[in-house]
């Protein structure tokens, strides 16, 4: 037996992609953004650019710094979902995260030690 046999086994022996390809956005990924973004206040999306690691992605960001990450097709495409919603997109390059956003982290980090 394999060193890694036992988790093979586990998973059913199922992949979900070739290791080192990266998963591209899917339609949960959209639901998901569509969904989060009709449920919450003043909404704006930052751009994450394509990385070796990780594919183009988007990270929405609520009034109270809440905020979540999903994958998106292409810049464009996060472009234009943001546009047809009314919200404002940046490029987390040029103008970073704001700082509500680190602050919400801090306080769910602070929340779950508690």
């Amino acid at each position: 037996m394999g060193l890694f046999d036992s988790l093979r086994r586990k998973s059913g022996g199922k992949r979900k992609g070739k290791p080192g390809t990266l998963r591209t956005a899917n339609k949960q990924d959209t639901a998901h953004l569509e969904e989060w973004a009709a449920t919450r206040q003043g909404v704006e999306a930052y751009l994450e650019p394509k990385t070796n690691v990780t594919d183009t992605t988007v990270v929405l960001i609520a009034h109270d710094g809440e905020w979540t990450r999903r994958r998106v097709p292409s810049e464009d495409a996060a472009k234009d979902f943001a546009r047809k919603r009314g919200m404002p997109v940046y490029e987390v390059n040029r103008v970073g995260y704001p700082k509500r956003m680190r602050e919400y982290t801090e306080r769910m980090k602070r929340q779950q030690k508690d």
